[in-house]
């Protein structure tokens, strides 16, 4: 795996790989965020920590759906947010890890049996049966953004975290693969190059929301974690200590805005305020009796001004939002994962702030929903260590715990890059980032 980390343009001091310092940057349809942080001893011999040393956002321009649609908008944007985190971290950036969220990601299961002629399970081992299992990952106008190794199985017996030094006829391996179409992500590239910086490494957001807000229990006993964007809403299921399942729908925050802007005709900006100071996805009691004042569209005088029950703006929020999870409960029944993405549902991203959105998801999923927030860094600020910010967290914590993945790239597909480390999220905790700083200082 490729590991971001931050750089002084002279290529001295914080541009060492020894810095272990991380930039992590997350461009959304609403906000782009950075995050700089670097990988510290934990107090008393404790767990290793990331400590925060940046954070910068900005709101976003030029990004529908997740995708560049003006490059000079969204390049614009990208630079006020690193430059942010820049001045607060006291570090100049050359390169990052960036999300993917552009580009349909979708993801599949492989499951890939080979020979090994009772000898005991051994490197080489390894390879072939990753090179089998690569080989049938779509790569045409697709990218892939992550091949995972799950669990191994000797001679069909399953559940086998390491099955290295291990004895049987065949080995087996599931391996979990992530894609997204090609150009969406070039787009992407090409504008962060334009800011100076490289891309050093991709992670699906929807992986990397579930890596910040999802507690070891939860990863291994079943989860499912639905992050919340303006543009889009991801979907990711961990089980067993690993993703099973990462898709991105279409459908966001912004189209709650979109509708309030249509049903109440006024501006968008006038429609984000009214859904962030009055907005709920249920109706109560007091809805009837609670008046809004709604600015009318192209009316800044005053006199286009209206006031509507409250009752109303929930009428028009509560459809949108109930489709959403509608459509998250459908992908989770179409993919067969219902019995193993558990009871437990984290729901993060800005739009899981609005009200009421906690209590829809739980009636729709039949499930028990708890908001998540990034729980892994230190120093956050109350408004970087909110939902808003679980994908772009979830960057830097990925980078630090250097996961089993299996790197691919079109230059070496006869090649692969294999990486090696201790089996499944949930088992490894900390023990990739305890590796990563005895390696790096």
């Amino acid at each position: 795996m490729v590991v971001g980390f931050g750089q002084g343009r002279n290529g001295k001091g914080v541009g060492s790989r020894k810095s272990g310092i991380i930039a992590a940057l997350d461009v959304g349809s609403t906000k782009v965020a950075c995050l700089i942080v670097k990988a510290v001893a934990g107090r008393d011999g404790g767990e290793p920590r990331l400590k925060v040393l940046g954070v910068g956002h900005h709101a976003s321009r030029g990004v529908r759906g997740a995708a560049i649609v003006d490059i000079i908008g969204a390049e614009n944007s990208i630079r006020a947010a690193v430059e942010q985190a820049e001045r607060m971290a006291g570090v100049t950036l050359q390169e990052a890890i960036i999300g993917i969220t552009c580009g349909q990601p979708q993801s599949r299961t492989i499951n890939v049996e080979v020979s090994i002629a009772g000898h005991e399970v051994g490197e080489e081992d390894l390879r072939q049966a990753y090179a089998t299992g690569r080989a049938q990952v779509p790569s045409s106008e697709r990218d892939v953004i992550h091949c995972m190794a799950g669990s191994f199985a000797i001679d069909g017996n399953k559940g086998i975290r390491n099955p290295r030094g291990m004895v049987g006829d065949t080995l087996g391996v599931s391996m979990h693969a992530v894609t997204a179409a090609s150009g969406p992500i070039r787009n992407l590239e090409s504008c962060i190059e334009r800011c100076h910086l490289d891309v050093s490494g991709k992670v699906a957001t929807p992986y990397a929301a579930g890596i910040s807000t999802l507690v070891a229990d939860e990863m291994a006993l079943g989860a499912t974690v639905i992050d919340m964007g303006g543009g889009t809403t991801s979907i990711s299921v961990f089980f067993d200590g690993n993703l099973m399942f990462a898709e991105v729908l279409p459908i966001g925050g912004n189209h709650v805005t979109s509708d309030i802007a249509r049903g109440l005709s006024t501006s968008l900006a006038n429609a984000e305020r009214i859904k962030t100071l009055h907005g709920s996805a249920f109706s109560s009691s007091n809805d009837g009796r609670d008046l809004i004042t709604i600015a009318h569209l192209g009316e800044d005088d005053g006199e286009g001004e209206s006031q509507i029950p409250r009752s109303v703006l929930s009428g028009i929020i509560q459809p949108r939002i109930e489709e959403t999870f509608e459509l998250v409960r459908d992908r989770l029944t179409d993919t067969g994962l219902a019995s193993i993405s558990g009871r437990r549902v984290v729901l993060t991203g800005g739009a899981a702030q609005l009200n009421g959105a906690r209590e829809t998801a739980a009636r729709v999923l039949s499930k028990q929903v708890r908001i998540g927030k990034p729980s892994r860094l230190t120093d956050l600020s109350e408004a970087a260590g909110g939902p808003s910010f679980a994908a772009c967290a979830g960057l830097a914590i990925w980078a630090s715990q250097r996961p089993n993945e299996v790197k691919i790239s079109r230059e070496d597909f006869d090649a692969p890059r294999l990486a090696y480390g201790t089996h499944g999220a949930a088992s490894r905790g900390f023990g990739g980032l305890t590796r990563w700083i005895k390696e790096n200082f």
